[in-house]
């Protein structure tokens, strides 16, 4: 699905992250974790394509699992072949209502109703809210307007940056659920930025751990990850 190889990038002259090689198979989930100025949004910006690359490579599998190189591709043609990107701060448009938010993007895709509908359906505490301005939201319920958000553009690769930030515990469990269900679900992968340890190693298959911008520790999700992670961390 991703493959990232031998990526540094910055900002101006000043490199952040430092020869990053990340893969995401089809229908995984891949957590990124590390303390704050690891360098984990900046991987996520270049990944985007919001931040140029430096060096390497950024490859995104298309949907017969030929991998194109998006490395120097703006970030529009990579939302197109799949890409969705919910950044840090529950955003929304503050102004606009919860269902303006939605249609805002659905209008001009197929099946823009169904698409806000299997949405409301996943994010059920959503449908009491769509008459109320996005502003007014707690931090949970925007969190999961700006996923929903996300999902109807129905990408194959859905990047999260620290999605729990701020968020009270009972929609962390909520967020987390959904995360595992999607990927249960096929035909979408998710790459998180997860501060919070157990969520993000009961969400995701694989992790990655940023140390001072570059990989410190790689593995798989499973018993004995805990122990990994922290000593990577230095926790």
């Amino acid at each position: 699905m991703l493959r990232v190889r031998n990526l540094t990038c910055g900002y101006g002259r000043t490199p952040v992250v430092c020869d990053i090689d990340l893969d995401i198979e089809a229908d995984q989930v891949v957590a990124v974790m590390g303390h704050n100025g690891a360098g984990k949004t900046t991987l996520l910006r270049a990944i985007v394509g919001l931040i140029p690359a430096m060096n390497g490579t950024i490859e995104l599998a298309d949907d017969g699992g030929t991998y194109d190189n998006i490395t120097r591709r703006p970030t529009n043609k990579r939302i197109k072949a799949g890409m969705a990107y919910v950044p840090q701060g529950q955003q929304c448009f503050a102004h606009l209502t919860t269902a303006e938010n939605l249609r805002l993007v659905a209008d001009g895709r197929t099946r823009p109703k169904a698409r806000i509908d299997a949405q409301l359906d996943r994010f059920p505490a959503l449908q009491p809210l769509l008459g109320r301005q996005a502003g007014l939201l707690s931090g949970g319920q925007r969190q999961q307007l700006a996923i929903a958000r996300a999902l109807i553009t129905e990408p194959r690769l859905l990047i999260l940056d620290e999605p729990t930030e701020g968020i009270q515990p009972n929609v962390v469990a909520e967020i987390e659920s959904t995360i595992v269900d999607l990927a249960a679900e096929g035909g979408l992968s998710v790459l998180l930025v997860e501060q919070h340890l157990g969520f993000a190693l009961q969400a995701a298959s694989r992790f990655t751990v940023l140390r001072s911008g570059r990989v410190a520790s790689q593995g798989d999700a499973g018993a004995g990850a805990a122990g990994m992670v922290r000593e990577a961390m230095a926790i």
